[in-house]
């Protein structure tokens, strides 16, 4: 069954009201289910709750066959008080457990890892899981975290709360007018800035020589050489790498956990890898001895042997933070460290590919090539790796 809303949602061209059709597994008819409202944004917002709550009886095998608790019935001339309760039967904790247990048939693998785990941890360091201390927490939020993840996180809670209100699990949404602002995001020029060659060549000799990422060196010349995204190069494989190291597969991704799945936008490419580069160099040099040798071993890990991911190349690159009873301390990574020196400005680890697209569109190379080098569109190419400001300047050979 697709939760896509357009097979779920439409309007029926009889009453011209909204509908919503779906099937269930183990019947052999679809349901249908007349709502009465009229297609405007906020009955179509209405309709989809309606949705999620059947959805969620499916998922739960507690599914109404004869529709009867799914179906609008305003009643004329009453009034709905509001439930006041004194408590609730589940803390924040335990209901975002349940929703992405609900979530996890209808996402990626993936996006639960990244998103909704991470929300779980910080679920977790609140000093107050209880719903009935909403703007405690909302304020903790507020002073202990930054603005934007602030919001973000009283967003997803009240998701949640509103989930489990169609689930029957709450009766009310105690985030639902502690919303914040929606902090402003910073323009696409600041996104998408590039370093200058001299910059790069900076950061991967400060990778080389340093104390204690070096390790991470060839994984941040590989980034800065491809331009392939983070998650590409976590899970390349020798058998990506053609056996003299001049063709690179890229068809996968894996980021926060084990499993793998396509590329961003669910492209295939072979990076063409010169005879004679740097980079030819550095995979020959990298290719483990041919008794060593299995095609399914990950080309890049972390120090310790596991799988490499954003939160480690988030560290090694930007810096821990870390607290010793009520002292706080940070320990920069190796860029953090360059800009606190003044080398440099300080801009995030995605920055590879910008810089790579960015300096191969300087030299030359058709937007067409480059964007078939990093998997993008070429459209994407033009709009987001132009940097006049990066590529005025004199720089060595590319």
């Amino acid at each position: 069954m697709s939760m896509s809303e357009d097979k779920w949602i439409s309007v029926d061209p009889r009453s011209n009201r909204l509908v919503i059709r779906f099937w269930v597994k183990g019947f052999d008819k679809q349901f249908f289910v007349s709502t009465g409202l009229s297609d405007t944004p906020r009955n179509r917002e209405l309709a989809r709750l309606r949705r999620d709550a059947i959805a969620t009886d499916i998922l739960l095998e507690r599914f109404d066959a004869t529709l009867s608790s799914y179906q609008l019935r305003p009643t004329r001339n009453s009034i709905i008080q509001p439930q006041l309760i004194s408590g609730y039967a589940y803390e924040l904790g335990e209901l975002w457990e349940k929703f992405t247990e609900f979530k996890k048939a209808l996402l990626e693998p993936t996006t639960i890892a990244v998103r909704y785990k991470s929300t779980a941890r910080y679920i977790n360091k609140l000093p107050t899981q209880s719903l009935s201390a909403a703007p405690e927490i909302r304020d903790w939020l507020l002073q202990n975290t930054t603005h934007g993840m602030a919001w973000e996180l009283l967003v997803s809670f009240s998701e949640c709360c509103q989930w489990s209100i169609n689930s029957g699990l709450i009766a009310d949404n105690p985030f639902e007018r502690l919303k914040i602002k929606k902090p402003k995001h910073s323009s696409q020029q600041e996104d998408s800035r590039a370093y200058t060659l001299e910059q790069r060549d900076a950061i991967i000799q400060a990778f080389e020589s340093h104390r204690v990422h070096a390790h991470y060196a060839d994984l941040v010349k590989f980034l800065f050489w491809t331009g392939a995204r983070l998650g590409e190069a976590f899970a390349l494989t020798w058998g990506d790498i053609q056996a003299n190291s001049t063709r690179i597969l890229i068809s996968k991704s894996c980021n926060l956990c084990d499993y793998k799945k396509g590329t961003k936008n669910g492209k295939r490419r072979v990076f063409p890898t010169k005879q004679g580069s740097r980079l030819q160099q550095l995979l020959i040099a990298m290719r483990p001895a041919l008794k060593d040798y299995n095609p399914n071993d990950l080309i890049f890990r972390s120090k310790q042997g596991t799988r490499i991911n954003s939160a480690i190349m988030q560290r090694v690159w930007n810096g821990l933070p870390s607290k010793s009873g009520n002292r706080k301390y940070f320990y920069p990574g190796v860029v953090r460290e360059l800009e606190a020196l003044g080398k440099l400005p300080y801009l995030k680890p995605y920055s590879t590919r910008h810089t790579f697209a960015t300096w191969a569109i300087a030299m030359g190379h058709s937007p067409d090539r480059v964007a078939l080098w990093i998997g993008d569109e070429v459209s994407t190419v033009l709009k987001h790796y132009c940097h006049p400001n990066v590529v005025d300047s004199e720089c060595p050979d590319f």
